[in-house]
C-alpha cells in the first residue's frame, strides 16, 4: 500500500493528480488526511481521505508520498504520526516521494543528503546537503522529488515507472495523451 499524506493547507494538483495517475496505473494508494477525514487543500478545496492518520498500518507500507502547499507541509511537520511514517517509510527501504514545498521535510529528516532532489524554486536553501537538479521531477534510488504543480503529471508518471516500470509509465502518459 502506497499511502499518500494530506495536511490542512496541501496543494491540490500536486496530490490529485500523481493519485489518478498511479490508480490508472493500478497502484493501491490510500490518501491520509492528517487533520481529520475531511481535508481542505491551499485553494479551499475538500477531499475526503481514505483513512485518517491513526488508521494508516505501517505492516502494509510500500511508499509514501507527500504533496507540496505550505499548509500541507507545515501539517505534516506538526503530525508526529506523520513524519514517522516517512521516516519509517526511508529506513525501510521504501519508496519516499515529495514535490513542490514536501522535499523540504524529507531534507529535514536527512533524507535527501547527499541525494539528487528538487524542490519549488525558493526552497532550495531549506534542501540542507541535496544535490539540486533543475528537472520536473527527479529518481534517485527509492527517493523520487517533483518541482511543483506544474509538474505534477511528470512527478505521477516517476512514481509509475518506479513502481511499475517504465512500459507502465509511457501506457499511461499515452493514456492521458501526454506531450
Amino acid at each position: 500500500m502506497y499511502y499518500m499524506l494530506l495536511g490542512t493547507g496541501f496543494e491540490e494538483t500536486e496530490a490529485i493528480a500523481p493519485l489518478d495517475l498511479l490508480r490508472r496505473a493500478g497502484v493501491e494508494v490510500a490518501t491520509v488526511g492528517l487533520n481529520g477525514k475531511v481535508i481542505y487543500g491551499s485553494h479551499g478545496i475538500g477531499i475526503t481521505a481514505d483513512l485518517e492518520i491513526a488508521e494508516m498500518d505501517l505492516t502494509r507500507l510500500e511508499g509514501i508520498i507527500l504533496p507540496g502547499g505550505l499548509g500541507g507541509v507545515a501539517s505534516i511537520r506538526a503530525c508526529a504520526a506523520a513524519m514517522d511514517a516517512v521516516r519509517f517509510a526511508w529506513e525501510n527501504g521504501k519508496l519516499t516521494a515529495a514535490i513542490c514545498a514536501g522535499p523540504t521535510v524529507l531534507a529535514d529528516l536527512g533524507i535527501t543528503s547527499g541525494k539528487n532532489a528538487t524542490c519549488y524554486p525558493g526552497c532550495e536553501d531549506h534542501m540542507g546537503s541535496a544535490h539540486m537538479v533543475e528537472a520536473a521531477a527527479v529518481t534517485d534510488g527509492n527517493l523520487i522529488t517533483g518541482t511543483s504543480a506544474g509538474c505534477a503529471i511528470p512527478f505521477g508518471l516517476a512514481l509509475i515507472e518506479a513502481i511499475k516500470g517504465k512500459e507502465e509509465a509511457d501506457r499511461i502518459a499515452a493514456q492521458i495523451v501526454i506531450r
